[in-house]
């Protein structure tokens, strides 16, 4: 079963004077992963290197920036890998200390500060999202809109046009109850909106 982390964590190493800010976190795909990155850059802009691993839906990536190849973003990746976890980000802010480590000591530097962040990380499972999108009256809207909350759904978006169309992501393993919950709602006025369907948003 694959992991994931509940929030970010961040830990602090010191090697022989540099100083390597590690940070692990849930992130949902590489988009977001480049913004937490672009962001650590505007907050360290007199740090000597940002490197950053990801892993994410299949999706991976190793990021050395600038530090010798396959010392930084390769070591970080193969930690995340080890501990089997997916939607997650790591990130390593180096501040140079005026003595150089190695290829062994960085690898060593990188690796020991991502694993050190996920020793006080919690896991939890990966949550598969399945997306919906239905039809109904205006009469219904609000009660349907008390069913969603109550299972948490996620990404709501709502049209109103001649009816309410509504666009959402569930948990997978919750969406075939929370639709024999919304049918009973709607009884018979609510209708499913399929992939090819025109009437889903962006169709």
């Amino acid at each position: 079963m694959p992991w994931t982390l509940d929030q970010p964590v961040s830990h602090e190493l010191i090697v022989k004077k540099s100083r390597f800010l590690a940070c692990v976190q849930p992130v949902e795909g590489r988009a977001q992963a480049l913004e937490v990155v672009a962001a650590l850059r505007a907050a360290h802009p007199d740090a000597a290197h940002v490197c950053w691993a990801l892993l994410a839906g299949g999706d991976s990536a190793a990021v050395d920036d600038g530090e010798p190849g396959g010392t930084a973003g390769r070591p970080m990746l193969h930690v995340l890998r080890q501990q089997a976890l997916d939607g997650v980000l790591a990130t390593v802010v180096r501040y140079f200390g005026g003595v150089k480590l190695g290829a062994g000591g960085l690898v060593r530097a990188y690796t020991d500060a991502v694993a050190q962040a996920l020793l006080q990380a919690r896991k939890v499972p990966v949550t598969r999202w399945a997306p919906l999108t239905c039809t109904l009256p205006y009469a219904l809207e609000g009660a349907v809109r008390r069913a969603l909350d109550a299972a948490a759904v996620r990404h709501l978006a709502v049209h109103h046009t001649e009816a309410v169309l509504m666009h959402f992501q569930v948990a997978a393993d919750t969406a075939a109850l929370l639709r024999e919950q919304l049918k009973d709602i709607g009884q018979g006025q609510l209708q499913w909106v399929t992939d090819d369907d025109p009437a889903r948003p962006g169709g």
